[in-house]
């Protein structure tokens, strides 16, 4: 736009700013209500729904790029994980210098009991506000953002 100031946001950007502000700030809090509520943070759910989806099991150093979390960050959480049970780590049978996890039948059933909840908030939050083609359009966009912050993940 001509009047624009340079360097500022137009107003389409601004009000796509102010949005992901305002979803991030009091939209993600509320989800993570509902982890809480289980004994998780958001990352934890992640991180589990991540192994039931790979039953075969995931080598932590990829878990943990998958995830955009350090090994540090990522060994805290397992180590929560573990203890309740819910995954367990192993050495991989080709290379004994890789550690894969698995999602035990525990960590199955919680992320069973889990994700319907998980879902109905982010319907409620999210995709009942939209139409089917502004969810087309808002997924095609995010994943761009997505792919550009983890390329290597694709995302």
């Amino acid at each position: 736009m001509a009047d624009e100031v340079p360097g500022t946001l137009d107003p389409d950007e601004e009000t796509v700013w102010r949005s992901l502000r305002v979803l991030t700030t009091l939209g993600l809090p509320a989800l993570e209500r509902t982890f809480k509520e289980y004994g998780l943070v958001q990352i934890e759910y992640g991180l589990l729904a991540s192994l039931v989806e790979s039953p075969q099991g995931v080598r932590l150093t990829d878990l943990a790029e998958a995830m955009n979390v350090s090994q540090s960050r990522l060994s805290h959480r397992m180590g929560k994980l573990l203890r309740r049970g819910l995954v367990e780590v192993r050495s991989c049978p080709g290379d004994g210098r890789v550690t894969i996890a698995v999602a035990t039948d525990e960590g199955l059933a919680l992320v069973e009991e889990i994700t319907p909840r998980h879902a109905r908030d982010l319907r409620s939050m999210i995709f009942d506000r939209l139409t089917e083609a502004q969810v087309g359009a808002l997924a095609e966009a995010l994943h761009e953002v997505a792919a550009g912050l983890c390329p290597r993940n694709g995302r």
